[in-house]
């Protein structure tokens, strides 16, 4: 496969109300692996399911679901389908991006313990080509869709992440609240981190941008359009499942209710 003979879209942008301002971003909760990307990774079988069990973002595709069916104005959903082993749609492709430090830059070279998932020589070019630039495209898009038809975008990322850090973990050293939630001093305004805050007051504590911080917006409108909100829901994934990659309990129903305020308290504000 190369630029020129592109895959099928590995993502959904699933629609919501025409008036509704929020998409609901979820790239991470997926496991699937193309084929041909699995052959470039060196990884055996049973040492890549165990991997998959730690990066990925486990059940947040439900708990999006569940929050887009209960919301008084439903929100839009963008999901994508692959696993961020195939590309990591939330990274630069450049060196500017601090996690190609640890070898987890856009395409990823090294796992979640810092051994190598794919060879020293690895190109990582056709899938940037392939995968993340019609990705990156495509949120875009769909940002400018939100503009265009109510005039402002919130982005609300929706993550989780291990009880205990792991070791490709930058800022592992820090805090693990119960919901992290990640801001950009551009992006996200005091309302809607309060709204945030109250949303998901009842899970035992938020805390700010530790263990992850940021948020996700298009580079078109990165630092430069105030009418696009950005917010990262990060889950600590002992409130809601089984770690590392297990089944999702009772919590997975009560954080779907708590993003679910949060997108009617986002919609309703002007």
């Amino acid at each position: 496969m190369n630029a020129t003979d592109s895959p099928a879209p590995s993502f959904q942008l699933l629609p919501g109300a025409a008036d509704s301002p929020v998409i609901l971003h979820v790239p991470h909760s997926a496991r699937a692996v193309p084929e041909d990307v699995r052959a470039g990774i060196v990884l055996d079988d049973d040492a890549l399911r165990l991997e998959l069990d730690h990066i990925t973002d486990s059940h947040t595709a439900e708990i999006a679901a569940g929050a887009a069916g209960s919301a008084t104005v439903a929100p839009w959903r963008f999901v994508n389908g692959l696993s961020r082993l195939v590309v990591d749609p939330e990274r630069f492709p450049d060196e500017r991006e601090e996690m190609r430090a640890v070898g987890m830059g856009a395409v990823y070279t090294r796992t979640t313990h810092r051994e190598q998932l794919r060879p020293s020589a690895f190109d990582p070019a056709g899938l940037i080509a392939d995968y993340f630039v019609p990705y990156a495209r495509a949120v875009t898009e769909a940002v400018d869709a939100r503009l265009d038809a109510v005039g402002r975008a919130v982005v609300i990322d929706v993550h989780s992440y291990p009880t205990e850090p792991l070791p490709y973990e930058l800022h592992g050293d820090g805090p693990r609240p119960p919901i992290c939630l990640g801001t950009d001093s551009f992006h996200t305004p005091p309302e809607l981190l309060a709204a945030a805050r109250k949303a998901f007051s009842g899970f035992g504590g938020t805390g700010l941008d530790s263990p992850f911080a940021g948020t996700y917006v298009p580079l078109r409108h990165y630092g430069k359009d105030r009418r696009v909100g950005a917010l990262m829901i990060e889950i600590r994934r002992d409130v809601y499942m089984s770690e590392p990659g297990g089944p999702a309990g009772p919590g997975l129903d009560a954080l779907a209710a708590a993003l679910a305020e949060l997108v009617d308290a986002v919609g309703a504000s002007a």
